[in-house]
């Protein structure tokens, strides 16, 4: 999940801007609701985001805008206001060492020193659904391979609900899978012009769920997992809310399983709960199996 500095042009911004004390009162909904927090810096970002949702709802100041979300509206505009603010960049493919440790050595572990016959994985803030479809099609060649009898569950969640439209569609623009490799473009997608879409046993691979990171409730509510994809949120989160979400991906994996957060993002300061395991220029984190293989 990523924060996009785009400017909107909206009428409606221009006409009021965002003062700093409706800064300050947005910013602090955002964070209570996602676990977001815009620094004083973003002000101006903040403004052009929040912007379309005035354009659209044909308001003229960001305090209407406030005082709507505070009187009646906030269950049915929050969602919109989460889309606005969470514009999310993925690719197919994006992260190449740590899809070449989940398939030489990850799911192995998993499967042969665990015994897993049934191994579900979680793609946590999945985007458009690149992140778990990229797994599903790994998956495939592997099933193919070895492991034929093993059944694999792939849920992607994540808090936007635009994306999450997205990516049941399953179809991708020429960016989004530039990096992927021509056998498996040719193999599992159906190019008309410069939309790709991918064929629908890959797509069933996967289930997709609206599902707040922030919200331990919520993510009681999912069943245990034996590897984890958690890549490039926590760098949107304070130290705080941080230790809170890995605390609840923490509680979702299953002893002996596998965490991955972004390339550029680390648990060091943030939880002791899971180790550390270094692959070839990747690292997991795992939770202990106390009792052993299983």
């Amino acid at each position: 999940m990523s924060i996009l500095d785009n400017v909107v042009s909206s009428s409606a911004a221009e006409a009021s801007g965002l003062s700093q004390q409706a800064f300050n009162e947005l910013r602090a909904l955002i964070y209570d609701h996602t676990g977001i927090y815009f620094r004083d810096n973003k002000q101006y970002l903040l403004e052009s985001q929040v912007g379309r949702r005035l354009k659209a709802l044909n308001l003229t100041s960001y305090e209407s805008y406030i005082e709507l979300l505070q009187n009646g509206r906030r269950h049915s505009e929050l969602p919109a206001l989460v889309n606005a603010i969470t514009i999310n960049e993925t690719f197919f493919f994006r992260h190449p060492k740590q899809y070449e440790a989940i398939v030489n050595d990850v799911l192995p572990a998993l499967i042969t020193k665990h015994n897993r016959s049934r191994v579900r994985i979680w793609s946590a803030a999945c985007s458009t659904g690149d992140e778990p479809y990229t797994l599903a099609l790994l998956i495939n060649e592997m099933k193919r391979r070895r492991f034929s009898k093993v059944q694999f569950d792939i849920v992607g969640t994540d808090i936007n609900t635009a994306v999450l439209d997205k990516a049941r569609k399953g179809t991708y623009g020429s960016y989004a899978v530039r990096n992927t490799p021509d056998r498996f473009l040719n193999k599992y997608f159906r190019a008309e012009g410069n939309r790709y879409t991918l064929r629908r046993d890959v797509t069933d691979r996967v289930r997709f769920k609206h599902l707040n990171l922030t919200d331990p409730s919520a993510v009681r509510g999912l069943r245990a997992f034996d590897l984890i994809l958690c890549a490039n949120v926590l760098i949107y989160f304070d130290r705080d809310t941080k230790q809170a979400v890995i605390s609840n991906l923490y509680e979702r994996l299953r002893p002996g399983g596998y965490l991955f957060v972004g390339t550029s993002e680390t648990l060091h300061g943030v939880t002791r709960a899971l180790q550390p395991v270094r692959f070839n220029n990747t690292i997991a984190y795992q939770k202990e199996d106390r009792h052993g293989p299983k």
